[in-house]
C-alpha cells in the first residue's frame, strides 16, 4: 500500500498488485478497493493500481464531507496520475466508479490511452434504466432457487419500500453463481460500505449528463464496456446505449455474468479485458 497527497491535503491510498503496464482501478460503492482484488488474475497480465477514494478502505477521511461528491474526486484522480508520473493511463473502473471515470475521461480525455468501463453505472451520462429492464433481467435467474423471495424483494423494492431487508434478499441478483464465494465477497463488501460517503457521492450537482455525454462525444481513445449478461443493476441494454455515446466504443456482454464478472468467470473476464488493454 502506498499513499499520495490530494489537492486539499487529504491523504489517499492505493494498491498495487501485479506487474507490467499499469492500469489505474476506480471501485464502486464508493467503497474500499478491496473488493475487486486482483480482478480476476488480471494482474498476471498488468500492474494494477486500486484507488481507495476519499473517506474508504486506507485514505483519509476529508475535512469536507462535500468533497466526496463524484465530479469533486476528479481531482483526486488526476492527483494520483500526477503522483504515478504517468502522462497518458489505462483507466478501468466498475459499478460506480465508472461515473468517475467518465467524469475525467470528459475533463482529461489528453491524460486516458484506454477506458474499461466494467458493469458501469450510468448516472453521469442520463442513461435511465427502467424498472421494466431490470424485471426483465431478473426473470433470467427464474430457475434458481433462491429466485422467488429474491424476485419479491425487489418488487417491492420498486414499489417503494426500500426495507434494509429487502435490499439484502436481492443480494444473489449481483452473482452469476449464488455459492459460498459470492456470499463472501457480498458480506466483505457490505462490511466497508458507508452510507453516507455513498450519499454525498451522488449529491446535488454531481452530474450534468448532457455536458458529460458531449465531452465523451469527442472522446477518441478506445473504450471497452463490459456488461454482464444477468446483471440487473446494469443490464446489458442500458450498457449498449454507454456505449453508442463515444464514438470508438464497444461492448461486450459477459455470458452468465452479474455484477462482478470477475468472479463469475475469472478466465473469461481476464482474456477479454487484457486483450482489450494489448
Amino acid at each position: 500500500m502506498d499513499f499520495f497527497t490530494a489537492y486539499d491535503g487529504t491523504k489517499l491510498a492505493y494498491h498495487v498488485v501485479g506487474d507490467g503496464p499499469p492500469v489505474v482501478c476506480l471501485p464502486g460503492g464508493p467503497t474500499a478497493s478491496a473488493y475487486l482484488g486482483d480482478l480476476g488474475g488480471l494482474s498476471a497480465h498488468r500492474q494494477l493500481i486500486r484507488l481507495d477514494l476519499r473517506g474508504t478502505g486506507q485514505s483519509a477521511v476529508p475535512k469536507d464531507a462535500a468533497s466526496y461528491r463524484c465530479d469533486r474526486l476528479v481531482d483526486d484522480v488526476e492527483a494520483l496520475r500526477a503522483h504515478l508520473g504517468l502522462e497518458r493511463m489505462d483507466l478501468l473502473a466498475h459499478c460506480a466508479g465508472a461515473n468517475l471515470a467518465a467524469l475525467y475521461a470528459a475533463r482529461h480525455a489528453d491524460h486516458v490511452s484506454t477506458l474499461s468501463l466494467i458493469t458501469a453505472s450510468v448516472r453521469a451520462v442520463g442513461v435511465a434504466i427502467p424498472g421494466e429492464l431490470r424485471c426483465e433481467t431478473a426473470q433470467l435467474r427464474r430457475d434458481e432457487p433462491w429466485f422467488p423471495a429474491a424476485f419479491a424483494a425487489l418488487e417491492a423494492i420498486m414499489a417503494g419500500q426500500a426495507a434494509v431487508e429487502n435490499w439484502q434478499a436481492i443480494a444473489p441478483f449481483s452473482y452469476g453463481r449464488w455459492d459460498a464465494a459470492a456470499r463472501a465477497h457480498q458480506a466483505a463488501d457490505q462490511e466497508q460500505q458507508d452510507m453516507d460517503v455513498i450519499a454525498a457521492f451522488g449529491a446535488e450537482g454531481a452530474f450534468d449528463p448532457d455536458t458529460t455525454r458531449a465531452s465523451l462525444a469527442r472522446f477518441a481513445p478506445p473504450v471497452l464496456v463490459l456488461a454482464g449478461e444477468v446483471d440487473l443493476g446494469a443490464p446489458p441494454r442500458a450498457l449498449a446505449e454507454l456505449a453508442r455515446l463515444f464514438p470508438n466504443a464497444r461492448l461486450i456482454v459477459q455470458p452468465g455474468a452479474g455484477h462482478f464478472p470477475w468472479l463469475d468467470n475469472a478466465d473469461r473476464f481476464v482474456a477479454t479485458t487484457a486483450a482489450f488493454l494489448r
